[in-house]
C-alpha cells in the first residue's frame, strides 16, 4: 500500500461523529486551509512581458550597444587570461595548498580589475553598501538569491574569494582558466565521495586562520526568479564559522537577467541586458552572523537562521523547495503536466515520511498514468476511493474535500465550476505535502479518538498553528 493510502487507512479509522450531511462539504474553519501548503509563486519560473515600446527602445540600442559590448567583453577575457594562467601555472587542478606570494598578489589585483571592467563593460551599475568583512572576521560568505550568472559580480566586490564549483566547469577554455585563479573548490559528480571531501575541504579552508581566502556560497544550490528564499543547503554552515550574508538586488524596471528553469535562455539574457543603457543592481554586505554552541552543532539551524535574516531585510518569504523541487517540476513538464504538480517542498516531507527522490518520481509517473487514462484529469469520490484502494466512507468524504477548491466572489463564496475534482497527477504528491502537516500538528492516537472536524477545531487554536 502507498503511503497517501496508509495515510487515508489512519484517517479512516475516525468516527464520524458531529459530521452532519455526508453528501456535503464540512464546516470551513480558518485552520483547515493549513492542509494545502500556502500558495506561493513557483519560485522557478520567469515570464518578462516586453512591450511593443520597449522593444522598438531594445533594438534601437541594440544596434549600437550590442555589438560593442560584446567586443570590449571578449577584449577583457583575453586580457585577464595571461594573469589567470600567471596564478595557476605549476598548480594542480585540486589545490593542497593556497597561492601565495607575488603571484596571488599581482594577479588578484589585475583580476579584480578587470572584473570590475568586464561587468561594467556590459552596462552594470554596481552599488555596494555595507563593509565587507576580513577573513579572520568571517571566512564564508553567503549570496543570495541567487537568480542569474550574472550574480558572478558579487565575487568581484568581494575581492575574488574561492568559489564552490563543478570539475566541469575548470575545463571550459579561458574561463576554466579564470575559475582556478580564484582557487575554487571543485565538486565531481562522478565522485562518490565528492561530497565527503568538499565538506572536508571547506572545513580544512574556513578553519585555517586566513591562510586560504574567503568562500562565497550561493547557498540556495540553484536559480530563483528572486520572489522568496528557498532552503539553504547546510554545506557553509557545516564549519560552524562565522559567516557574512550577502544581499543581491536588480532594482530594474524590465528585468533581464533572471534564469531559472523555465524562460529566457543564456544567448537571450546576454543579447536583452547587453541592449540595455544600463543594468542596475545592488550588493549589500550586514552584519557577520556568528553561531551560538547550538548553531555550531546544527548547521541546518545555523542555515535557517540566516536565511530567516537576510529574508527579512529583502522583505519576501522563505519556503522549503529545494534543488530536487526543480528536478520534479521538469519531470511534470515532461510528462505534459503542470509543472506546479512537481512543487511539493520536496525536503520536508522526504524528511517527514522518509522518502527519496526517485520514489517520489516513481510516485509522480504512476498518477500521471492515471491521469492520461482518466476524463480529463478529474476524478469523483468514487475515483479517488478506488485509486486509493478503500471504501467510501464519511471520513474519506471529508478528506476528498479538502482537495475541492473554492473561489471566494465579492459577494459569497460558491464552489469552483469543477466540483469535486483535482489533478490526479497532483494528486499523490499533494497528499503526501497534506500528510506531513498531519504528522506535525497532530498525533495518530488523536485522530483515531476524534473527528475530523473535532480536529479542524483543535487545530484551531493558536497553541498548535501550523509555523
Amino acid at each position: 500500500m502507498s503511503r497517501c493510502a496508509q495515510a487515508v487507512a489512519v484517517a479512516a479509522t475516525v468516527p464520524a461523529a458531529g459530521v452532519g450531511n455526508v453528501g456535503l462539504r464540512p464546516p470551513m474553519v480558518p485552520r483547515q486551509a493549513s492542509f494545502f501548503p500556502p500558495p506561493v509563486p513557483n519560485p522557478f519560473v520567469q515570464q518578462t512581458h516586453i512591450g511593443s515600446a520597449r522593444r522598438v527602445q531594445i533594438f534601437l540600442l541594440g544596434i549600437i550597444l550590442l555589438p560593442i559590448r560584446v567586443l570590449l567583453v571578449a577584449l577583457i577575457l583575453l586580457l585577464a587570461w595571461p594573469f589567470a594562467a600567471i596564478s595557476t601555472v605549476c598548480c594542480p587542478e585540486k589545490l593542497i595548498h593556497p597561492v601565495t606570494g607575488w603571484r596571488r598578489k599581482i594577479t588578484q589585483t589585475a583580476l579584480k580589475f578587470l572584473g570590475r571592467a568586464m561587468f561594467f563593460s556590459m552596462g552594470f551599475i554596481v552599488s555596494v553598501k555595507g563593509r565587507i568583512a576580513s577573513p579572520l572576521e568571517a571566512p564564508v560568505f553567503v549570496a543570495a538569491p541567487h537568480s542569474t550568472f550574472f550574480d558572478g559580480i558579487a565575487c568581484v566586490v568581494a575581492g575574488l574569494p574561492s568559489m564552490v564549483s563543478r570539475n566541469e566547469n575548470a575545463q571550459v577554455p579561458l574561463i576554466g582558466r579564470m575559475l582556478r585563479a580564484v582557487q575554487p573548490i571543485l565538486v565531481s559528480r562522478v565522485d562518490p565521495d565528492s561530497r565527503k571531501n568538499t565538506i572536508n575541504e571547506i572545513i580544512k579552508r574556513t578553519t585555517s586562520g586566513g591562510e586560504w581566502p574567503q568562500i562565497l556560497v550561493f547557498p540556495e544550490g540553484t536559480c530563483t526568479n528572486r520572489s522568496c528564499l528557498i532552503t539553504f543547503k547546510p554545506g557553509a554552515f557545516i564549519p560552524g564559522v562565522p559567516v557574512q550574508p550577502v544581499l543581491l538586488r536588480y532594482p530594474n524596471k524590465l528585468d533581464t537577467v533572471t534564469w531559472t528553469w523555465q524562460g529566457y535562455t543564456f544567448i537571450q539574457l546576454c543579447m536583452l541586458t547587453f541592449c540595455q543603457l544600463f543594468t542596475k543592481v545592488e550588493v549589500e554586505f550586514m552584519p557577520v552572523q556568528v553561531p551560538n554552541d547550538e548553531e555550531k552543532n546544527d548547521p541546518v539551524l545555523f542555515a535557517n537562521k540566516v536565511r530567516n535574516v537576510m529574508a527579512e531585510a529583502l522583505g519576501i518569504p522563505v519556503t522549503d523547495h529545494t534543488y530536487e523541487d526543480c528536478r520534479l517540476m521538469i519531470s511534470a513538464g515532461q510528462l505534459t503536466l503542470p509543472m506546479e504538480a512537481g512543487l511539493v517542498e520536496f525536503t520536508k516531507i522526504s524528511r517527514k515520511l522518509k522518502l527519496d527522490w526517485d520514489g517520489v518520481r516513481k510516485q509522480l509517473d504512476e498518477y500521471a498514468s492515471i491521469a492520461s487514462s482518466s476524463k480529463g484529469g478529474r476524478i469523483g469520490i468514487d475515483e479517488f476511493a478506488k485509486y486509493l484502494k478503500l471504501p467510501v466512507s464519511d471520513v474519506l468524504r471529508q478528506l476528498f474535500a479538502l482537495f475541492d477548491r473554492k473561489i471566494a466572489s465579492s459577494r459569497e463564496e460558491v464552489t469552483c465550476p469543477r466540483p469535486h475534482s483535482w489533478l490526479i497527477a497532483g494528486l499523490g504528491l499533494e497528499f503526501l505535502v497534506w500528510y506531513s502537516f498531519l504528522l506535525q500538528t497532530v498525533t495518530i492516537d488523536f485522530l483515531k479518538n476524534n473527528s475530523l472536524e473535532a480536529y479542524f477545531t483543535y487545530h484551531n487554536s493558536p497553541k498548535y498553528t501550523i509555523q
